[in-house]
């Protein structure tokens, strides 16, 4: 595995060497866009707009859009930005990992030392790890800037997660959601009993699965057999009160006998 960034970890006055690497990978499967008619692979080409010519990966650069010209950048130019973050991921601060809402987080990487690294490394692991804080900070990473936390996992590993700026959040005002409705002592008793059944004992993310794709598979693989493959019969499962207590009572009951 290759890493997709290198720098350093700033930590006080002490750098830490580090490589960023993905931490994730997506499960679904790898499908192609075919021509309907002789199933040929479609094929995306980089065209130029005046020329209508195919463009070389070397020929092509980025620019901004500056009243009615393009102003290209260089690669020099976005390190120029902000040379330090480049190469640095800067700690502003440390806080109490559950102070980070849900909705910031995007996507985790594992980070490994770097040469004459290891010490530096295990002290901040350590560090968190004591403290129980999560360090705050942000780095710049393929043209963008990125806000990043920085948490302890078991093994002495640190991860980093890319969080999402306050800005890039959605106002929720537009999401009309219940204001006065009315929830009774009754009801909330019999929905806690059911999130305490439906509660393991011993809880492993392991157990979930991205079954449908394995099921996809199934079916590629039947179908490149020859063989037919059923349409499989479903039905939501509806009550049909809308009494609420009643359901939640038949729920309860529906989870024991299964």
């Amino acid at each position: 595995m290759r890493s997709i960034w290198t720098g350093a970890i700033g930590f006080g006055l002490v750098n830490i060497p580090v490589g960023i690497y993905p931490a994730v990978e997506s499960s679904t499967l790898d499908l192609d866009l075919l021509d309907k008619k002789n199933h040929a692979n479609i094929k995306f080409r980089r065209v130029n707009e005046s020329t209508g010519k195919e463009v070389a990966w070397e020929n092509i650069v980025k620019g901004y859009k500056y009243g009615d010209h393009y102003v290209v950048l260089s690669d020099e130019d976005f390190e120029k930005a902000s040379p330090e973050k480049s190469k640095l991921i800067e700690i502003n601060e440390f806080v109490a990992e559950e102070e980070i809402d849900g909705l910031y987080y995007d996507t985790p990487y594992y980070l490994q030392p770097g040469k004459n690294g290891d010490k530096a490394y295990a002290l901040l692991h350590k560090a968190l790890s004591t403290t129980g804080k999560v360090a705050l900070g942000s780095f710049v990473m393929r043209t963008r800037e990125n806000f990043c936390m920085l948490k302890p996992m078991a093994g002495n590993m640190l991860v980093l997660f890319k969080l999402r700026f306050p800005e890039e959040i959605r106002d929720p005002k537009e999401i009309k959601v219940p204001e006065k409705a009315t929830v009774k002592p009754a009801e909330l008793k019999m929905a806690v009993a059911l999130i305490k059944q439906l509660t393991p004992k011993k809880f492993s993310i392991a157990a979930y699965k991205d079954t449908y794709s394995a099921a996809l598979m199934k079916i590629i693989s039947n179908k490149a057999k020859g063989k037919k493959v059923a349409q499989p019969k479903f039905k939501m499962v509806r009550n049909n009160t809308t009494d609420l207590m009643a359901q939640l009572k038949e729920s309860l009951k529906t989870k024991k006998a299964s």
